[in-house]
């Protein structure tokens, strides 16, 4: 469109700008020529394929194997997971705008049911459902034209469908606009959704699959990647301060919205609904919709851990659904400074011997009381214990990681004034059943530890007793402090007083 000199020109040039619009609107890959083939990277999250930096499309062929496997949910916790490629979620999927991708769906001999494709990038019946069904040990293969760039879930749509993805099977495929995404320095594939046990969160054992709880939605558990902890330790994402990083972010559902918030950090830019357009800069937490997708930028200027949930928060703090990413670098003290004082303020309660709880009624150890909280189930009292020292010291100190770090501290000196310590702590040592007590029961009202005063709460939390003996062992043989092993037993003893 270069003239607009006489009526004529100007004529040619609106309509060449207006084909130009059509195109880029709906996906103008298919007016681009297939050039060549090659077999489409497929990769387990959180990592993702590189960048596509060809300037054509090409035909893609994708090998996805569906297989029904046994594997964690949680420490202790496992579950019959049906995976599109062993893993849950599914492998992502990249390829660009235009690409023809001749689709190889394989369904292992080893499956038990019939399984099939809906992706949400093909236009076309049932997003390929209809052409994917597929049979144990059998191969279908269909192909599609990727015309709409954006990131998209895919799933099973074989009925009952929500069986099926509650089961683990999604996915993600990413449609790269044929002008590319902009360069950055690291991209994660991250995908929340729901498992429905028929037991409680942490139940040990295999867990089945519990229909009445998927009905009335209300799942055991609501994860990342397809386990707790999936991106805890060193399995968290990392980056470097200076950097900037992509999340595909997707919720498998198949039934909860994600209200997706990185703790600490902006998403910088955000493709809502994983669309083709930046539709929004500077969001705090954004809304997943189950089976939808979001593009999240963003560039971390701060060194430290960063926190990824679901801000629907006991999603988070009792379901399962937390994850971490770490940053490395050098700080940067002009835009955030780390504590820089902590002074005792008393407030209103000066006056009242510094009490900062007011008591609940009912009875507790050392005459305090309890804060409410769940109890225990029965499967989860029924656990067997650990049949050694070092099991219970690793599973204690899981415990003591999920339930205890925030207030007493990875390294056990507690919060100064606040929160007393458990390194070298004389209340802790002096009385294993008092302490047995207070992870059962939960704490609230003065106790004097090491010589100081604290007046705080600690919350019942719903351990098992296995749960209480392993971190009791932990926390009395960590941190300075050299006590023998808390048995299920000596537990079992005091919840029956």
């Amino acid at each position: 469109m270069r003239s607009f000199v006489n009526k004529s020109g100007i004529f040619i040039g609106v309509v060449t700008f207006a084909l130009t619009l059509f195109s880029a609107g709906c996906g103008g890959g298919g007016s681009e020529e297939i050039q060549g083939e090659e077999n489409a990277i497929l990769t387990d999250a959180p990592y993702v394929p590189p960048q596509i930096t060809r300037n054509y499309p090409t035909k893609v062929i994708v090998n996805l194997e569906v297989k029904e496997v046994v594997s964690r949910l949680a420490d202790g916790v496992t579950y019959n997971k049906w995976t599109f490629g062993g893993k849950v979620p599914g492998k992502f999927i990249r390829v660009r705008e235009g690409d023809l991708v001749e689709f190889h769906l394989h369904n292992h001999p080893s499956s038990t049911m019939l399984h099939n494709i809906d992706l949400h990038a093909v236009t076309g019946p049932g997003g390929g459902a209809e052409s994917s069904n597929t049979a144990p040990g059998h191969t279908s293969v269909f192909s599609f034209k990727a015309i709409n760039p954006g990131l998209y879930v895919y799933h099973c749509a074989t009925p009952p469908v929500g069986l099926h993805i509650a089961n683990g099977m999604y996915g993600l495929i990413l449609v790269e606009p044929k002008e590319g995404l902009p360069k950055v320095d690291r991209e994660y594939y991250v995908m929340q959704s729901e498992f429905y046990t028929q037991g409680n969160f942490g139940d040990p054992g295999l867990q089945m699959f519990d229909m009445q709880k998927a009905v009335d939605e209300n799942p055991s558990y609501v994860v990342f990647n397809g386990e707790v902890g999936s991106l805890i330790g060193d399995k968290s994402l990392r980056a470097d301060a200076g950097q900037t990083v992509r999340l595909f972010m997707g919720d498998g559902g198949p039934n909860l919205i994600s209200s997706f918030h990185l703790i600490g950090e902006i998403f910088d830019e955000v493709h809502f609904q994983g669309g083709s357009l930046v539709t929004q800069k500077n969001v705090g937490t954004t809304l997943i919709p189950a089976g939808g997708t979001s593009i999240l930028q963003f560039k971390v200027d701060v060194p430290g851990t960063y926190t990824l949930v679901d801000h629907s928060y006991f999603r988070a703090q009792s379901k399962g659904c937390v994850g971490k990413m770490v940053v490395s670098g050098a700080e940067n003290k002009t835009i955030y400074s780390g504590k820089q004082s902590d002074e005792i303020y008393l407030g209103s309660t000066a006056k009242e011997e510094g009490s900062l709880q007011q008591a609940p009624a009912g009875t507790t150890p050392s005459g305090n009381v309890p804060v409410s909280g769940n109890q225990p189930s029965a499967a989860n009292q029924s656990q067997a214990a650990p049949e050694d020292m070092k099991s219970l010291m690793a599973m204690g100190q899981q415990v003591f990681t999920q339930n205890c770090v925030s207030c007493h501290q990875a390294n056990g000196h507690g919060i100064p004034n606040v929160f007393p310590p458990l390194a070298k702590s004389d209340f802790l040592m002096a009385d294993k059943q008092r302490s047995i007590r207070v992870a059962m029961h939960g704490l609230t009202g003065p106790v004097t530890v090491n010589g100081k005063q604290y007046n705080n709460t600690m919350p019942q939390l719903s351990l098992s007793d296995q749960q209480i003996a392993a971190v009791l062992t932990y926390v009395r043989n960590s941190f300075g402090n050299k006590g023998d092993v808390v048995t299920v037993d000596e537990v079992k003893k005091v919840r029956g007083k």
